[in-house]
Order: structure tokens, then C-alpha cells, then sequence
């Protein structure tokens, strides 16, 4: 092998052997330190939507309402694309908890001037995905986005937090109690400040406040059965809403 092969081969190896490394920590890296290093990088995850806001701006696009979610919303979009029909934009991120959404709300709802916005949040702040969390400190995110966006004329629709006996990554956690008492502070909330409660426990819960069976996948996310039968819900309220 002449000098300047073995020079070449050398750096191609040196290369390499740091993208093998890297590849091999990424494959290692478990969902909670994945989790830690998106929220260290960028903790509301604003990055994850600005092209598409961008280019929703740049086309003068309608937007009708905005979906603001955690996973529960962003799967909705994956199974049932075809409920956001123009003039509809899901705004969900996976894992997120209320003082993420607030943080979202400008750029991702009041930025896009939709006539409205579906707040549906609270599961992973039970979950504590972001550090403990108290009902209180939930209800005043709530509050901030729900002042947030009437401040800018947005209608809003607060959701329930849907059914969940138990959730999976938080093995061993309450969660059927605080759901219900999160829900119950909902409905009174909407109806004191002029928003309005989408209730989707009748289609999803079962006796017992968890997911009916075949309706979600892991007790949690909605199938495309839940998300249908959600949509029945949703579906005459929009409607009505945005009249």
C-alpha cells in the first residue's frame, strides 16, 4: 500500500471510528436519557413544528384551530390523518407536560391566528415527566394558555384528560383519582371563563376510568377505534364553535 493510501485509509478510520461510537451511544441511549437531553437541548421542543409554521405562514394559509397536545394529540394526526382536513393543524408533542405548552403557545397556536385552539394536557404532568407536579400548578398553565390565547380573540376548548388506569412508563402510580379531580376543575374552569369542555370520558372510559378494551394500545394512546370515537365527539362542537 503506497503512503498517501495508508495516509487516506488512516483518516477515514479516524472518521469513523468517532461516527461508530456515536451511532453506538445513540443506540443506547435509553428513552429517559433521550428524553433529558431534548428537554436540556430545547425544553418546550419549539423546534419541532417552526418549519411548518413557517411555511403555513408563508403560504397565508386559514387556519381553523390549532390541536395542542402531548402524545395523545401528535397520535391522533399518525392513525386518523384525514379528521385534519385543511383549515385543522395538530400541534402534539409526545411526553410533554403543561409548562411546555405554554411556552408553545405563541409560536404555535397565536403566531398561526387560528380561530380557535383544542388544549388537551395534564396526563404526563400526573406522570411527573417533567419533575413533580401539583393539580395547582397544572391549573394555572391551563389558565396561562386559556388567558393567552382570549387575549388574542383564539376560542377555546379545553379537553379532558382522557382515561387511564394506569400509565405504563410510571409503573404503580395513581392515576384514575387525580384524572377525575383534574377533569371535574376543567369543566367548572370552561364554563367560568367562557371556554368550552370537551368531555371525551362517555366514548372512551370504562366503570372502572380506564380505556375501554380496543380503544387504546397500551391503556393510554388511542387506537384508531378511540381516535374515531373521539372524533364523534369533537366533531359537532367544531361546528358549533366555529360557526
Amino acid at each position: 500500500m503506497s503512503q498517501k493510501m495508508s495516509r487516506r485509509a488512516l483518516m477515514g478510520g479516524a472518521v469513523a471510528v468517532p461516527a461508530l461510537a456515536f451511532a453506538a451511544r445513540a443506540l443506547a441511549e435509553t428513552w429517559d436519557e433521550k428524553w433529558n437531553r431534548e428537554l436540556r437541548e430545547d425544553f418546550s421542543m419549539q423546534g419541532r413544528y417552526r418549519a411548518d409554521n413557517a411555511r403555513i405562514l408563508a403560504a397565508h394559509e386559514k387556519v381553523d384551530v390549532v390541536f395542542l397536545g402531548d402524545s395523545i394529540t401528535e397520535g391522533w394526526k399518525d392513525k386518523r390523518p384525514t379528521f385534519f382536513k385543511p383549515g385543522r393543524v395538530g400541534r402534539g408533542i409526545g411526553g410533554q407536560t403543561t409548562p411546555q405548552m405554554v411556552i408553545r403557545m405563541m409560536p404555535d397556536v397565536v403566531d398561526l391566528k387560528p380561530r380557535a385552539v383544542h388544549i388537551m394536557a395534564g396526563t404526563n404532568d400526573i406522570a411527573g415527566n417533567t419533575g413533580p407536579m401539583t393539580q395547582e400548578m397544572t391549573r394555572d398553565n391551563i389558565r396561562a394558555m386559556t388567558a393567552i390565547a382570549q387575549h388574542h380573540r383564539i376560542k377555546v376548548m379545553l379537553a379532558s384528560i382522557p382515561p387511564a388506569a394506569n400509565f405504563p412508563w410510571r409503573a404503580g402510580l395513581d392515576t384514575v383519582k387525580p384524572i377525575h379531580e383534574l377533569n371535574a376543575w376543567l369543566k367548572g374552569y370552561a364554563a367560568q371563563v367562557g371556554a368550552t369542555y370537551v368531555d371525551y370520558h362517555p366514548v372512551l372510559a370504562d366503570s372502572a376510568g380506564g380505556m375501554r378494551p380496543g380503544l387504546a394500545y397500551d391503556g393510554v394512546h388511542p387506537t384508531e377505534a378511540g381516535y374515531d370515537r373521539m372524533a364523534t365527539v369533537i366533531e359537532p362542537i367544531l361546528k358549533r364553535v366555529l360557526a
